[in-house]
């Protein structure tokens, strides 16, 4: 066991050592996370979310001010076994948002970045019983609000890696209508009116462009 650990903090001390200071100004990013309902009963039953993607440009100013904008896709499938009648499909969801946060290195290899995106979303609800209504797709438009915080670590000089979670707010509560279904459902009425979020658990990749000389 002792051998395994010197092999790993040697390893991890190799890595560090060979990463390079970075001052990062323009930047790609691309985000990838699982997305998991959460408040609106009925929405974190009956949607299971499969996948959550973001690829954004940002700027970082002088005192870890950073900026970005860009787009993002997720889906959220039909749990079959949580709807009382047989519907199967899912939620698309696009939109496009802005994005302002705070991001500081600690370390020439590890920072940390508070975020908030803020933007508009459509959400397309797809299912076989919608279309069998001549309703498909049903679509919602949105107000998107995502908080998140990020620990990064660097690669190399134009490179890192993060580990990113997040809480997105979606402006509208979900219905079972939504996909199709003719019933309640066995849920409140209250809860429909309550907003849709999800809590988003993934990777980053920043790909930092060199300063022109």
């Amino acid at each position: 066991m002792l051998k395994y650990i010197l092999i790993i903090t040697i390893s991890c001390s190799t890595f560090l050592l060979k990463a390079q200071v970075i001052d990062p100004k323009h930047t790609f990013n691309i985000e990838l996370g699982l997305p998991n309902g959460l408040v609106n009963k009925p929405f974190k039953n009956i949607m299971q979310g499969l996948v959550n993607v973001a690829p954004y440009y940002q700027y970082k100013f002088n005192k870890q001010l950073v900026v970005g904008l860009g787009i993002r896709y997720s889906y959220f499938a039909i749990n079959e076994f949580k709807v009382s009648e047989p519907t199967y499909g899912g939620m698309h969801t696009g939109g496009i948002f802005l994005k302002a946060g705070w991001e500081k290195f600690h370390t020439d290899h590890f920072a940390t970045e508070i975020g908030l995106k803020l933007g508009y979303t459509q959400n397309y609800f797809v299912s076989d019983r919608n279309d069998s209504l001549g309703m498909n797709p049903r679509i919602v438009n949105s107000t998107y609000l995502e908080p998140s915080i990020g620990l990064i670590l660097t690669a190399d000089e134009q490179s890192s890696y993060r580990l990113v979670v997040s809480y997105a707010f979606q402006g509208f509560g979900f219905r079972p209508d939504l996909i199709g279904l003719q019933t309640l459902g066995g849920y409140d009425p209250s809860e429909f009116n309550k907003v849709t979020s999800f809590l988003i658990v993934g990777f980053g990749y920043t790909y930092y462009f060199k300063p022109k000389n």
